[in-house]
C-alpha cells in the first residue's frame, strides 16, 4: 500500500493527516512517498519521519522540502523530542497526596513554634520590641476598622431582631428579643462578625505587605543584616492582632445592641425594658467567653497572614495568591475554632 501526503504538507495539513497516517502505517506495511511534496514544513516533516519509522519513505524530490526534511531528521536525532510521563497508579497518588499533607502540617507546627520561641524571647527582653510598629498596626487594625465594625454590627443587630420577631410575635414572646439578640451577639456573633472584617481586612494586608517583602527579598536582606525577621515583622502584627480583636468584637456587640434597641423601640417597648432584660440575662461571663474567643480569633487570623506572606513564591501573582489564602484560611480557621469553643464551653457548662 503507498500513502502519497499532499504536495502541501503545513501544519494544517499535518494535523488532518497525523491520526489517519499514524493508523494506516500501524495496521499493515505502507510506502510513503512523499516524491511528489513540494512545500513542506517543520510540521509536516515530524509527521513523515514520524511515520517512516514503521514504513518506507520515499524523500522528496523538492529540494526545499528535501532539505526541510532532512534539517528535521538530524534535529530530532540530536534531541528526541521527550517520552510522556507514564499515569502513576492510584495508590502513588495517594501516598504522594498524604506526603504532601504530611509536610505542609509539619511546616505549620514548625511556623507555630518558632512564633512561640520568638514570643518567649521577647517576654525575657521586652525592649526589642518594636513598639512603633505594635502601635502602627493597632492604629490600622483596630482604629481604621472601627467604623465599619459599628455599621456591620449596627445592621446586623436591626437585621437579628427584625427576624426574631417574626416568630416570637406568633407567641407573644417579642420581650424576649433582647435576650436572644444580646446572648447570641456577645458569645458567638460578635466575635465572628469581627474576626470576619479583621481577615478581610488585616489578614490580607499582614499576607500582602510581608508576600511583597519577600519578592523583593527584602526579609533575606534583614537575615543576612543579623536581624531576625520574625522578632522584626511577624510579632508585632501578632501581637496587634490578639489586642485589637477584643474591642473589635465589643464595637460589634454593642452596635448591634444599639440596633436591636431601634427595632425595639418601634415594636413598641421602652429603652427601659430592653436595658432590664438585658442585665437581667447577660452575666458577665458571658462578656469573658466572647472577648476571650475573640483573643483567640485574632491570633489564628495573625499567624495565618503572616505565614501566608512568608511563604509566598515568586513571580507577579505571589502577592495576589498570598493575600486570597490568607482571606480563606484564616475565615476558615475562625469558623472551626468557633465550633470548638462552643463544643467546650457546652461541656464546661459555661
Amino acid at each position: 500500500m503507498v500513502l502519497r501526503p499532499p504536495a502541501t504538507l503545513d501544519l494544517p495539513a499535518a494535523a488532518a493527516l497525523w491520526r489517519p497516517m499514524l493508523a494506516a502505517v500501524a495496521d499493515q506495511h505502507v510506502t510513503i512517498d512523499a516524491s511528489g511534496v513540494t512545500k513542506l514544513d517543520s510540521a509536516g516533516a515530524v509527521l513523515l519521519l514520524e511515520a517512516a519509522g514503521a514504513s518506507e519513505l520515499r524523500p522528496p524530490k523538492n529540494e526545499n522540502a528535501a532539505a526541510t526534511l532532512e534539517r528535521m531528521r538530524r534535529a530530532l536525532a540530536a534531541a528526541p523530542p521527550p517520552k510522556p510521563a507514564s499515569q502513576p497508579h492510584w495508590v502513588s497518588l495517594i501516598g504522594a497526596t498524604v506526603l504532601h499533607s504530611i509536610a505542609g502540617l509539619g511546616r505549620r507546627v514548625s511556623f507555630l513554634g518558632e512564633v512561640t520561641l520568638g514570643s518567649l524571647a521577647m517576654l525575657s527582653h521586652p525592649w526589642r520590641m518594636r513598639r512603633v510598629e505594635v502601635l502602627r498596626h493597632l492604629a490600622e487594625a483596630g482604629t481604621a476598622a472601627f467604623g465599619l465594625c459599628a455599621l456591620l454590627g449596627l445592621l446586623f443587630g436591626v437585621i437579628l431582631a427584625f427576624q426574631s420577631s417574626i416568630p416570637m410575635r406568633q407567641y407573644g414572646a417579642e420581650i424576649f428579643i433582647p435576650n436572644l439578640v444580646g446572648i447570641g451577639l456577645l458569645r458567638e456573633l460578635g466575635g465572628l462578625m469581627a474576626a470576619i472584617i479583621m481577615a478581610g481586612r488585616s489578614g490580607s494586608a499582614y499576607a500582602a505587605e510581608l508576600a511583597t517583602m519577600k519578592v523583593n527579598d527584602e526579609i533575606d536582606a534583614l537575615a543576612t543584616m543579623g536581624v531576625d525577621p520574625l522578632a522584626w515583622l511577624v510579632l508585632p502584627r501578632i501581637l496587634a492582632a490578639v489586642l485589637v480583636m477584643p474591642v473589635l468584637a465589643l464595637v460589634v456587640t454593642l452596635s448591634g445592641l444599639v440596633g436591636m434597641g431601634f427595632v425595639m423601640a418601634t415594636l413598641g417597648y421602652p429603652p427601659a425594658a430592653v436595658l432590664s432584660q438585658l442585665r437581667q440575662y447577660l452575666q458577665v461571663g458571658d462578656m469573658a467567653g466572647g472577648l476571650f474567643k475573640a483573643a483567640c480569633f485574632g491570633l489564628a487570623i495573625g499567624l495565618i497572614g503572616c505565614r501566608s506572606g512568608l511563604k509566598a513564591g515568586g513571580g507577579p501573582r505571589a502577592v495576589g495568591d498570598a493575600a486570597t489564602g490568607a482571606v480563606v484560611a484564616s475565615i476558615v480557621a475562625t469558623v472551626v475554632l468557633d465550633g470548638i469553643f462552643a463544643v467546650l464551653f457546652f461541656r464546661l457548662g459555661w
